[in-house]
């Protein structure tokens, strides 16, 4: 008994030593490292990123042209009474994809759950696309002759640089912040707009025109390429930031983006990047 006894006391000796010099994991506390611990991080501060999308744009081409086509035939007959600026060419809706690459960076401040800040994100990429239409009437005017006239258009738009600056407001869930925001975009885009007008004039029932002065007339054209133009639209979307740890962080976001130029254009796109916090 007494060597039951002796052999009890050192064996719970050795495992006290032993319990004293292993080394504490914080999994075994019941706790996590920083960035991963059960209570939410702390997102205020300031933030860069990077980040890589991939989406959809969208063009609506219909009225591109008119001014352009109202310009070219100023103080015309066929323009005062055809109207010929107004005519809904055969333009359709286009829709094309796109991807591209870019970084972001921010500040966010918090209150208890609750994260407010300002970002400005910017991708680099290649979305737009072309369309052309036209449209031919035939009508008796005021000058006694029949016009016939065909009006032609097209237009392009390549949006290479977006760039946007918004006001973000987010959730604290665990590791996860859910945001949402919304803001100013801005573009670079290349444009080009080309418009030819052919008319072909032939005497009416009382015509008074001389006969050299009828026929087919010399087409009207007209070419505006515009380079490197600033565009002006806004954007807002949906988002979600997720901790890993310190300061490293995962973010997934859809985002659009519509420009309100003379070619209206919306781009859609999805997003993934990784930020680091201060």
């Amino acid at each position: 008994m007494r060597r039951l006894l002796i052999a009890a006391a050192l064996l719970g000796a050795v495992q006290t030593a032993q319990a004293a010099d292993m080394p504490e994991f914080p999994a075994l506390r019941g706790s996590f490292p920083e960035g991963l611990s059960r209570d939410r991080p702390t997102w205020e501060g300031f933030y860069v990123g990077g980040q890589a999308g991939y989406g959809t744009s969208d063009e609506k081409f219909t009225g591109s042209n008119s001014a352009m086509t109202a310009g070219l035939l100023s103080n015309t007959l066929i323009e005062s009474e055809m109207g010929v600026s107004s005519w809904p060419l055969s333009f359709t809706k286009q829709s094309a994809h796109g991807h591209g690459y870019g970084a972001f960076a921010g500040y966010n401040s918090q209150w208890d759950d609750v994260v407010i800040g300002l970002e400005m994100s910017y991708l680099h990429g290649k979305f737009g696309g072309a369309s052309s239409g036209s449209m031919s009437r035939y009508m008796l005017l005021s000058d006694g002759d029949y016009h016939s006239v065909t009006s032609s258009a097209s237009s392009s738009i390549t949006i290479n640089d977006i760039g946007t600056f918004r006001a973000r407001a987010g959730y604290v869930w665990g590791g996860f912040m859910p945001y949402m925001f919304g803001g100013l975009a801005l573009g670079q885009a290349d444009t080009v707009r080309t418009v030819s007008i052919r008319e072909t004039e032939t005497a009416g029932p009382a015509s008074t025109t001389p006969a050299s002065l009828l026929g087919a007339k010399t087409p009207l054209t007209q070419v505006n390429g515009q380079y490197s133009r600033l565009i002006y639209g806004y954007t807002a979307g949906l988002g979600v930031d997720v901790n890993l740890v310190g300061g490293l962080f995962l973010r997934g976001e859809w985002e659009y983006i519509r420009f309100t130029s003379a070619i209206d254009t919306t781009i859609n796109t999805v997003r993934a990047g990784v930020g680091y916090r201060f």
